[in-house]
């Protein structure tokens, strides 16, 4: 079979299905000729057809391109550039190397793919990826609008989509373990956790072949498209299946309420350094793609994954702003959170910039203008931007590392923290200045994917990397984690009730801190992976959600989930603004106080342990106090007056099992005395008694947006354990 050739057009860049056929476009600047391989099938070993590309007919500027008319959606196709090959000045064309367009929205030839194929000299077409034409303009998105959620009531939950659903006793449908569908299944669940945004780890087609011999890329830092969906998390065997599969679970997730963000990465790619595969971009146009040292043309490597995309580079900064555009625009995603940002931030000598045109384009661009977007702040190669994103722009939002740091120190019971966790606590103005930003745009978080989870943060001293075939060199040495005593698994009873204890109470500082919360999968039901602080290879039980932990650790995932809806009705955290410090007899202000064990006065010295904070809201009779200690002793601390009229009202306490370690206001009895006593290592929550009235509930912006969602706030009730 064969199709009528014609020149074609320049734009868009891809495979773009027209009435009468599909027009092809990609750019090279350096190669001397293109051939375009059409293929029947997704796995046929050779193509049926391939067309030339001359620069006379085929070529405008530096774009490529051919139209063939009769082509229809579905098309499998790929390419081949011919070029000079000179390593030593940067160009890397292979002919008998199959590329995959940059900007498909589909990849095909899983089945017979070998990495080694793209790196070893000779024609690889046999066992290459290959791209697909797809037209997706026929999805039935059914009046989809996102839920548009202000971070004032944001609580974001980092997943992964394989491994939340993977497990046989997911409960979900065999054939869905694993994939978007799985995700779909357990919206209940998530929905029921109280979480409002679910952050995917990387979703954009990767090599799952780029790991240690033996092992697999688990996480996907490691992309190879950042177009198509990854086709491992999809139940449906066709590239058009991916897209709708996971349109689908968008959708779902939207009539839920639910966010959908994705975690991208956009500083590397699977090609890695000059050993890597050649694979798609250092095909087409190295130089281009690829931040390259000025002397000897080696790949600069800020990432720590071989390579650099150039971002500062007009095409590369097409490339991201028009996968980001397609994510919002055809897929609906509600934000992004990107990795190592700040090598988005580096010129063409890797150089930090002080106005990178790729951040500030995504700044500025109207398709993204409503959703949410967040920073990784820093990269491998040391440069740290924590504070620099937020304060240079109006839209990035940061992952703030130094919370996750700090928070951990202070609880761990470590000198030298009651300053920093204050600093944490009301929006770290020591990193982001006294500007009248919005807190919420400082992620906090005290894990991630990337490290300890919560129950292993408080189960060992040390990592335990060795499955990972490195000899347990890989992965951070400074976790600020400790075992309890123990270190991992124990039957003793002591050990486990203080893991506990511990856990409970790095939740409650997150979701009582001025910032925006997130967790991480699996952390509610102390979700394990028998220390190691690197799995990113693992893709097995040992990484996987294990549901049964649902029943086994029920108390925390009911915890958790009082906890998340106890902080979604506090008005303190809907102001667009810092909460300032007020004077000690000014009772009309909004603002918080500081305390220690003495009312009024806390104690910052290297040696204490422990820190009070009073949140105040008198335009909506909201009081929150809450006393912080991490000393391995009991500590009786002076309790501030409550409103004129009221009492104070215990909420939470850490080192009570449940139910009575985070109870209902109606079921909390008044407190009478002037000090509370608050256990070792311990966390103590105490409200007002008007506090959780509903006139404090939510500001009326939110309350209005909620209404025009469907969304509504049920009354503070005991949490039940959802089914499945």
């Amino acid at each position: 079979m064969t199709f009528r050739d014609h020149p074609g057009k320049s734009y868009p860049l891809g495979a773009t299905i027209c009435a009468d056929g599909i027009n092809f476009a990609v750019y090279s600047k350096r190669a001397d000729r293109l051939d375009l391989l059409l293929f029947e099938e997704e796995d046929s070993p050779v193509p049926f057809a391939v067309y030339k590309l001359t620069p006379g007919k085929n070529r405008t500027s530096n774009y490529w391109h051919i139209f063939l008319e009769g082509a229809k959606p579905g098309q499998v196709y790929a390419w081949r550039a011919h070029g000079v090959f000179d390593p030593d000045y940067g160009l890397r064309f292979d002919p008998d190397k199959v590329l995959i367009d940059p900007y498909g929205k589909g990849i095909a030839g899983w089945k017979q793919y070998s990495r080694r194929g793209a790196i070893a000299p000779g024609d690889n077409c046999e066992v290459s990826l290959r791209s697909v034409a797809l037209n997706g303009e026929h999805y039935d998105w059914e009046n989809d609008r996102s839920p548009a959620i202000p971070y004032s009531s944001t609580v974001i939950y980092e997943l992964h989509v394989g491994g939340f659903t993977r497990n046989p006793n997911s409960g979900v449908k065999p054939e869905n373990r694993g994939t978007f569908a799985g995700v779909t299944e357990k919206i209940p669940y998530l929905k029921n956790l109280g979480v409002t945004t679910i952050e995917l780890m990387p979703v954009q087609a990767f090599d799952e072949d780029d790991a240690p011999a033996g092992l697999t890329n688990y996480w996907g830092y490691s992309p190879l498209s950042f177009f198509a969906p990854h086709r491992g998390y999809c139940a449906s065997d066709t590239a058009a299946g991916a897209l709708d599969e996971f349109r689908d679970m968008v959708k779902a997730c939207h009539q839920n309420g639910l966010e959908v963000i994705l975690d991208v990465v956009f500083n590397h790619t699977t090609e890695n350094d000059q050993l890597g595969p050649t694979l798609c971009f250092r095909g087409f146009d190295n130089l281009t793609y690829y931040t390259l040292d000025e002397h000897d043309y080696s790949y600069k490597n800020f990432s720590g994954c071989g390579n650099s995309l150039r971002a500062e580079h007009p095409i590369v900064g097409r490339l991201i702003l028009d996968s980001l555009r397609f994510w919002v625009s055809d897929m609906h995603v509600d934000g992004f959170r990107f990795d190592l940002a700040s090598v988005l931030s580096r010129d063409i000598f890797g150089k930090p910039s002080e106005r990178p045109p790729v951040l500030w384009a995504i700044e500025s661009d109207p398709v993204l203008a409503s959703v949410k977007l967040i920073a990784e702040a820093w990269d491998p190669a040391g440069l740290y931007q924590v504070g620099w994103f937020v304060t240079r722009g109006t839209r990035f939002a940061e992952w703030n590392g130094p919370f996750r740091d700090d928070v951990r120190r202070f609880v761990k019971g470590e000198e030298n923290t009651v300053q920093s966790l204050a600093y944490r606590l009301s929006g770290s103005d020591d990193i982001y200045g006294l500007t009248d930003r919005d807190p919420r745009r400082s992620i906090h978080f005290v894990t991630c994917h990337d490290g300890f989870t919560l129950n292993d943060l408080v189960s060992y001293n040390e990592k335990h990397n060795e499955a990972n075939g490195e000899n347990n060199r890989d992965g951070h040495n400074e976790n600020f984690s400790w075992n309890c005593g123990v270190e991992g698994e124990t039957a003793s009873g002591a050990v486990e009730a203080l893991r506990l204890k511990q856990m409970k109470n790095l939740l409650t500082i997150l979701f009582l801190s001025q910032g925006t919360p997130m967790i991480t999968m699996g952390d509610e039901v102390r979700r394990t992976v028998g220390g190691n602080n690197n799995p990113y290879c693992q893709n097995n039980e040992s990484n996987w959600f294990d549901w049964e932990l649902l029943l086994k650790n029920r108390d925390l995932f009911n915890f958790t989930r009082h906890l998340i809806e106890f902080s979604q009705r506090l008005h303190l955290n809907a102001h667009g603004h810092l909460l300032r410090e007020v004077e000690a007899g000014d009772d009309r202000s909004m603002g918080l106080r500081w305390h220690g064990t003495e009312a009024g006065a806390p104690d910052l010295s290297s040696y204490s342990h422990s820190l009070a904070l009073e949140i105040r809201e008198p335009a909506e009779n909201q009081f929150v106090y809450a006393a912080f200690n991490a000393y391995w002793e009991p500590l009786d601390f002076e309790l501030p007056d409550p409103p004129a009229g009221e009492t104070w009202h215990k909420i939470i306490d850490t080192a009570l099992d449940y139910p009575g370690d985070i109870v209902d206001l109606k079921a909390s009895p008044p407190l009478t005395g002037k000090s509370i006593r608050v256990d070792a290592r311990s966390t103590v929550a105490l409200v007002n008694t008007g506090g959780l009235s509903e006139s404090a509930k939510r500001s009326r912006m939110t309350r209005d947006m909620m209404r025009d969602q469907g969304i509504t706030w049920t009354s503070l009730k005991r949490p039940v354990l959802p089914p499945g």
